[in-house]
């Protein structure tokens, strides 16, 4: 019998991250299990971007930005009925697998749910993957999601 009681799924708001969300949400609801709903929001402040010495102040965007990811966050979980326990983060990070990894450390997640794009070739090279990072470092399953190449419908 597999017993899983916690389930994050992390989201960038992309669509394959709302296909997370609703596997994550199907997982909670048949295990009664607390759905964590975690976004990594970049760290702008940690990012030299000055030129010639001078550095913008960047804290205003970045509390809008974390703040718009908190609002993001407020509507997905209010959308959703059911009695499972939600809880919505915001992190602050320029590396977001490592803090979801760490996250899931720390919280004693069961379950990681995550959407990828699937990117081949030199784009995965220069670019990496979150997703790949987490499923080869967290310290529990992970389910990627990959949207929409294959639905589990159910019927009734």
């Amino acid at each position: 019998m597999i017993k899983i009681e916690r389930i994050l799924v992390a989201t960038d708001f992309s669509e394959v991250a709302d296909a997370a969300l609703e596997y994550g949400r199907t997982l909670a609801d048949h295990f009664h299990a607390s759905l964590h709903l975690l976004h990594v929001a970049g760290d702008l402040l940690a990012v030299n971007m000055g030129v010639a010495g001078v550095v913008p102040d960047l804290n205003d965007v970045q509390r809008e930005g974390e703040e718009a990811a908190r609002r993001q966050l407020s509507e997905q979980l209010h959308s959703h009925e059911a009695a499972t326990v939600v809880r919505g983060e915001v992190l602050t990070s320029n590396a977001p697998a490592q803090t979801i990894v760490e996250y899931a450390k720390t919280k004693g997640m069961d379950l990681i749910v995550i959407g990828t794009k699937g990117r081949s070739g030199v784009s995965r090279l220069l670019l990496g993957s979150v997703a790949e990072r987490v499923v080869r470092t967290a310290p529990c399953p992970v389910l990627s999601v990959h949207h929409p190449e294959h639905e589990f419908v159910v019927d009734g």
